[in-house]
């Protein structure tokens, strides 16, 4: 009897005609509710799933034929780990292969507040300018600027080097230090964060959302940002308080902030939508289609590993 693989979104046609070559692939329908996705995996035993999706306790007890869970995307805070890994539910993502892209948006989020681009547009698009003027919208320039990153894993790293092309002197902090002859060769510095906030110009996260990382920036730490400061988050939306940002913003505490993720997703409070000096994204982060097709591809390698009795390339528990 072939093995039955539910998939809550579309990942392409090609990976998965792929799939279901060695699957029965059954693809939810777009707004499929708990209850929908629940009966389909109760005579399932494998799910692909994305970091969009709540694949809590509650749902894994409901579906205990359920044996691994594919995920579509690196990060997993969106999947009950421990009670996966205590019920041997394999959990597998895929890491790497958004890494160029996450950091491409980075910079595009980066330069696009600093020089006040989308502000700028809005203006164009509402019939607003009249024309070149000394003093008008002056931005802020990045070159030569302080950069500092808050989290120096592979998308870390990748902006940080991507920072060489802008002369930027670059400070991070990490829970890991990286070796010295990595800090050397990407040209940054390991500092405290109380140092990363309040000497850089540009703060940029990038460290996964986990527990401790929940609100990891709050009203202390943007109070030891400069004024002159722009946030920039393409991580996970709760490492930021969300309230105390809109805060700090309306008071000029920072100049500024890019958003990719948010705290509640996809609702993104009004208040923040109002701000003229913030650009908002809506998860682009690995939103290309080689990025995208890259994750197809390994989330349904990861499956068909484990389908032939392998155990797959991307384990994270």
């Amino acid at each position: 009897m072939r093995p039955r693989v539910v998939v809550t979104k579309d990942i392409g046609k090609e990976p998965l005609a792929r799939l279901a070559k060695h699957a029965e692939v059954v693809l939810l329908p777009p707004g499929w509710t708990a209850v929908e996705l629940i009966h389909h995996l109760q005579t399932s035993e494998a799910l692909l799933c994305n970091v969009t999706d709540t694949i809590d306790e509650a749902l894994l007890r409901a579906c205990p034929r359920l044996r691994m869970i594919s995920n579509y995307g690196v990060g997993f805070n969106h999947i009950d780990i421990a009670y996966a890994r205590e019920q041997q539910i394999i959990v597998t993502n895929t890491p790497g292969v958004l890494t160029e892209a996450t950091a491409d948006l980075t910079w595009a989020l980066l330069l696009d507040v600093s020089r006040r681009v989308s502000e700028g547009d809005r203006l164009v698009r509402e019939g607003k300018w009249t024309g070149w003027e000394p003093l008008f919208m002056l931005g802020r320039e990045v070159s030569g600027k302080c950069l500092g990153i808050i989290g120096m894993g592979r998308i870390g790293q990748a902006v940080a080097q991507r920072a060489k092309g802008f002369r930027m002197p670059v400070i991070y902090h990490s829970r890991r230090r990286l070796p010295e002859e990595l800090e050397k060769e990407l040209g940054v510095q390991y500092v405290d964060l109380e140092q990363c906030l309040s000497e850089a110009d540009y703060v940029s996260i990038h460290c996964p959302y986990t527990p401790e990382t929940h609100h990891l920036i709050g009203a202390a730490e943007l109070e030891r940002m400069k004024p002159t400061a722009f946030l920039v988050n393409t991580a996970r939306g709760p490492i930021v308080d969300e309230t105390a940002l809109i805060k700090a913003l309306k008071a000029g505490r920072i100049a500024g902030a890019a958003l990719d993720v948010y705290e509640d997703e996809p609702y993104v409070p009004m208040e923040l939508r109002q701000l003229e000096q913030v650009v908002l994204a809506p998860h682009l982060g690995s939103a290309t289609e080689e990025t995208r097709l890259a994750m197809a591809d390994m989330a349904v390698n990861n499956l068909i590993a484990y389908f032939q009795g392998e155990t797959p390339p991307n384990v994270v528990c």
